[in-house]
């Protein structure tokens, strides 16, 4: 009789200790299945979006996470990414990442999206405060840089930190353009002050009207010896530009961001340097962090993921390899 009493309990100990493996397992497994953070960024076609998008998906397959990949045709279409904010904010996700497109018009949207929803910031800033985390580039410290690569590599050229330069950014009202603008401006005026800035312009985000912009630059200042095309759609415009007239040997262009056009161009001498963030990190952590702020956990207010100036001289370097070559399948 004891030996019976014995033998039930230890199966029905065994029965409810195997009950209790899957109740706590089950809610686990159904956690990392429905958990769903969608990603907005700028530009889907833009080979410095789809980076930030590979990042973003290996943190999702790490993480066991839905990540959809989200964002409008052009970094122009500011209307559009709000459209895409509400829509997936109304698919009741555990958080959302977005790169906002231009400062002022997304920080009610943001504000709007984060009544509901923990709302990451990665790239651009937004006139908002309802951020939880901002994980972005210095682009400030990129301008500069900028300009102190740009320096160097007219010194290189002519022996002397001295002459007429451009600055062209992509579109107006862009955080972080804006910020790579003024950090420019300001190490020249504060480092250089024999460079002097003849042009000061802005585009319309496509890489023909940077080709255009500096195509009549060459032609209205032919003292011209160096130029910063604030993003990857203007170094692609302004390189075409140097291409076409054959004047990397006279006008140094420092870019922002990298593509195989781009590093094409650095290789073959059209282009002075790049300024290279690290995009592939922001879509990573940025998911990483909206998912560690859906579950009410600490993060920080504000990354700075980093900045460096790629040269013909320091390509291969392995660091530098990483971020010029980066996996985006």
């Amino acid at each position: 009789m004891n030996i019976a009493k014995s033998l039930l309990s230890r199966r029905t100990f065994a029965g409810l200790a195997g009950a209790a493996i899957i109740a706590v397992a089950m809610p686990v497994q159904s956690f990392a299945a429905d958990v769903t953070i969608p990603i907005i960024v700028k530009d889907t076609t833009s080979f410095y979006w789809q980076i930030v998008l590979a990042g973003a998906r290996q943190a999702g397959k790490d993480l066991g996470v839905k990540v959809p990949e989200l964002g409008a045709q052009s970094e122009s279409d500011i209307n559009g990414q709000i459209s895409i904010l509400e829509n997936a904010v109304a698919g009741k996700p555990a958080a959302v990442v977005i790169a906002p497109t231009e400062r002022k018009a997304l920080g009610k949207p943001v504000d709007e999206a984060a009544k509901s929803v923990p709302v990451v910031g990665i790239d651009s800033a937004a006139d908002s405060k309802a951020f939880v985390s901002f994980l972005t580039t210095d682009n400030t410290a990129g301008g500069r840089i900028a300009a102190d690569g740009l320096a160097a590599a007219i010194k290189g050229m002519t022996g002397k930190e001295e002459g007429e330069v451009a600055i062209i950014t992509s579109l107006p009202g862009v955080g972080s353009l804006d910020q790579r603008r003024q950090g420019f401006l300001d190490e020249v005026k504060s480092k250089y002050p024999g460079l002097k800035v003849v042009a000061d312009k802005y585009a319309d985000g496509q890489a023909t009207t940077g080709l255009n912009i500096m195509t009549d630059l060459i032609t209205a200042n032919p003292k011209l010896v160096g130029v910063f095309a604030s993003n990857l759609i203007m170094a692609q415009g302004v390189g075409q530009a140097i291409a076409e007239n054959k004047l990397g040997d006279k006008i140094k262009v420092i870019g922002f961001d990298n593509d195989d056009k781009t590093v094409g161009f650095l290789k073959s001498g059209v282009l002075a340097g790049l300024v290279v963030q690290d995009p592939y990190r922001m879509g990573y952590d940025g998911i990483k962090t909206a998912l560690a702020a859906s579950k009410k956990e600490k993060v920080e207010a504000n990354v700075d993921t980093g900045a460096n100036l790629v040269t013909k001289a320091n390509m291969s370097d392995p660091k530098i390899n990483a971020l010029i070559n980066p996996k985006v399948k």
